[in-house]
C-alpha cells in the first residue's frame, strides 16, 4: 500500500500574502492604539509634500478598523482570488490589485477631502467582477457578469444614494468597474 504524505502548499502566493500582510497591518494598528493604521494604511487629504501621501494611495487596502472588517474582506478574497490568480497568473493579479488601490486612492483624495478610506472592499469588488468575466469566451458577454453588475454594484449605487453609513460605496464601485475593465482587457 503507497503512503501519501500531505504537505501545505502556497497555493495562491499574491492572495495569501495579501491575507498576511493584512493581518499583519490589523495587529500592529491594535498594537499602537490606531496609530500606525492612521498614518499609513488609510488615505485622506493630505499635502503632496507630506512623503507619506504616495503609498498611502496603495496600502490603505491593507489598513482595517476591526478583526470583523478584515475578517468580512479577507473571506471573499480567500474564496475568489485563487482562483483568478490560477487563471490569470501571480504577476496580472497583483498588478489589479495594485491599479484597483490606486484608483480608489486617487478617487478618495481628490474628492472626498475630509473623510478617510482604508479596507480591502474595493479589491474584493474587483475580484468579484473579474471572477465572473473568468468564464468568457468567444467574445461573448457572460449573463453571470451582467448579474454580478447589477446585484452586486448596482446594489452599491442604490446603497450609496439611500444609506448614511461609514461604508465607501463608491469604493465598491470603482473596484467593480476596474474589475470589468481589467478582467475584459485581459480576455484578449
Amino acid at each position: 500500500m503507497r503512503k501519501h504524505t500531505l504537505r501545505l502548499q502556497y497555493n495562491s502566493p499574491v492572495v495569501l500574502t495579501f491575507a498576511l500582510l493584512a493581518l499583519g497591518v490589523l495587529l500592529l494598528g491594535s498594537y499602537t492604539g490606531g496609530q500606525s493604521t492612521q498614518r499609513l494604511f488609510c488615505v485622506y487629504r493630505s499635502s503632496l509634500t507630506d512623503i507619506l501621501t504616495y503609498p498611502r494611495f496603495f496600502l490603505h487596502v491593507l489598513g482595517h478598523t476591526s478583526y470583523a472588517h478584515y475578517l468580512g474582506n479577507m473571506m471573499m478574497i480567500l474564496v475568489v482570488g485563487p482562483p483568478l490568480e490560477e487563471k490569470y497568473g501571480s504577476r496580472n493579479l497583483l498588478w489589479c490589485i495594485l491599479l484597483t488601490a490606486l484608483v480608489a486612492g486617487l478617487v478618495q483624495w481628490l474628492f472626498f477631502p475630509g473623510k478617510a478610506l482604508l479596507g480591502a472592499s474595493g479589491i474584493v469588488f474587483m475580484m468579484i467582477v473579474m471572477s465572473s468575466l473568468s468564464g468568457m469566451r468567444g467574445g461573448c458577454i457572460p449573463i453571470t457578469l451582467i448579474l454580478v453588475f447589477a446585484l452586486y454594484v448596482g446594489g452599491e449605487v442604490v446603497d450609496g444614494l439611500v444609506l448614511r453609513d461609514d461604508v465607501s460605496q463608491l469604493t465598491h464601485v470603482i473596484g467593480g468597474i476596474c474589475g470589468a475593465l481589467l478582467g475584459l482587457s485581459m480576455q484578449k
